[in-house]
């Protein structure tokens, strides 16, 4: 058992260190990268397709699956430049398939759209400068309670598929008040993928946040 922890230990100190260079050269670049984070089927790239038209800088976007591109020609399809990443298994993205995909990009925004889990992906730092969970109404409100250390380090939550609220048992207090007990600082801001509700709100964090230290 200790032998698994060091090299578990190992592999995580390994990940930081690189995670943590990738981050300063962004940095030096100008560019502000978000890790998203959530389940199969929350709508994250549906978030993306709302969300990015609202940024004035350019972006650029990552799609992390285990298989297929599906994603990814979304977005090249709105007009948005994409790569695809195919862990074929693996439950998160590394620091190092990130920059061995990432083509030269100054001056603007990265989005990671990391695999669908609620655990391992919240574990791994990939050199983002802000964690984005998008968990939704449909799923039911005890997910700050049963997965912490998702909603423990981020730093922008985004509930999706608000306009189901009223068909389905979630309760919103019950909820914010989860969230809160884990950290006391990230909005919680409602959103829609379907109409566009709430992404201007979100956009303009997003510029505060990064135009503050990055861009």
């Amino acid at each position: 058992m200790s032998t698994k922890v060091d090299i578990y230990e190992n592999v995580l100190n390994q990940n930081e260190r690189l995670a943590g260079e990738f981050n300063q050269k962004l940095s030096g670049d100008g560019v502000f990268f978000i890790n998203i984070l959530w389940s199969p089927g929350a709508g994250k790239t549906t978030c993306l397709l709302n969300l990015i038209p609202l940024l004035p800088q350019q972006s650029f976007v990552i799609e992390g699956d285990i298989e297929s591109d599906i994603d990814t020609v979304k977005m090249r399809d709105s007009g948005i430049p994409a790569v695809q990443i195919n862990t074929e298994g693996a439950c998160h993205l590394e620091t190092p398939q990130i920059t061995s995909i990432l083509p030269e990009f100054k001056e603007g925004f990265l989005f990671v759209e990391n695999i669908g889990n609620l655990v391992c992906p919240a574990e791994f730092l990939i050199g983002e400068h802000i964690k984005l969970l998008i968990p939704t109404v449909v799923e039911g409100s005890d997910k700050p309670y049963k997965y912490p250390l998702a909603f423990e380090k981020a730093d922008l939550i985004l509930l999706n598929k608000i306009d189901l609220l009223p068909y389905v048992d979630f309760d919103i207090d019950y909820f914010s008040a989860g969230v809160r007990r884990l950290n006391p600082d990230a909005p919680i801001l409602q959103v829609c993928g379907k109409t566009g509700q709430g992404f201007r709100e979100a956009a303009e964090w997003i510029l505060e946040r990064s135009g503050k230290k990055y861009l």
